[in-house]
């Protein structure tokens, strides 16, 4: 699940950074799109870490 939003969240950005805020730079939105997609991978860890603490915490 993880490496699918991860996966997703790349060319959703780069079709925002070249459509919506018109970037015509390649690198930028190379760099711009990484960066969402590690962040989204990131978070998600996150998210799965704090959840499993708190199940631990209840046992």
């Amino acid at each position: 699940m993880q490496e699918l939003l991860t996966a997703i969240t790349y060319p959703v950005v780069w079709l925002i950074c070249s459509h919506v805020l018109k970037i015509e730079s390649g690198l930028a939105k190379l760099l711009i799109s990484l960066t969402a997609a590690i962040l989204v991978y990131v978070l998600i860890g996150i998210k799965r870490s704090a959840d499993e603490n708190n199940k631990k915490e209840e046992k």
